[in-house]
């Protein structure tokens, strides 16, 4: 079986895998990082986004051999010990999150939209940007202000 190398979350790991492994089970199931959750098995709903090199990636369409010496950041990779990354804050704050499945892949997708787009995001920016994260308990109102909110304070 293939041996993959990779920083998660600033850590170095080694893990032996299936080569049919995806990362998102990777993540789960040999490093116990459970916050990147497995929504739709289609790629489509958007709960199993993490970072990788940098650039947001839904984890189920990603074999874990294909992350082999890369820099991966998961949603338990944001937060500075108690102090929660301003995105994650954001989130609380302006209660972006229900029942909270969705939100670890909205988080970080919502990091990705900021780094490519900035700090002054617009309604319709994010909204658009977001097309590919479902969540079934919101209508996404406050979800979008948690966005901005969150992108604005990265700024500050």
């Amino acid at each position: 079986m293939p041996i993959v190398n990779m920083n998660v979350n600033g850590n170095p790991v080694t893990g032996e895998v299936e080569g049919r492994t995806l990362l998102v089970q990777f993540l789960r199931e040999n490093l116990g990082l459970t916050g990147t959750h497995i929504g739709c098995d289609t790629s489509q709903c958007g709960s199993c986004v993490v970072h990788v090199d940098g650039k947001s990636v839904k984890s189920c369409t990603l074999l874990a051999v294909m992350a082999d010496g890369s820099e991966v950041t998961t949603i338990e990779g944001l937060a500075n010990g108690a102090e929660l990354h301003p995105m994650q804050q954001a989130f609380m704050d302006n209660h972006g999150l229900q029942c909270g499945f969705c939100t670890p892949g909205m988080v970080m997708s919502a990091l990705d939209i900021v780094n490519r787009n900035g700090n002054e995001l617009d309604e319709n920016t994010v909204r658009k940007e977001l097309a590919g994260n479902i969540c079934r308990c919101t209508g996404y109102h406050n979800i979008v202000k948690s966005v901005t909110a969150g992108a604005k304070a990265m700024g500050d």
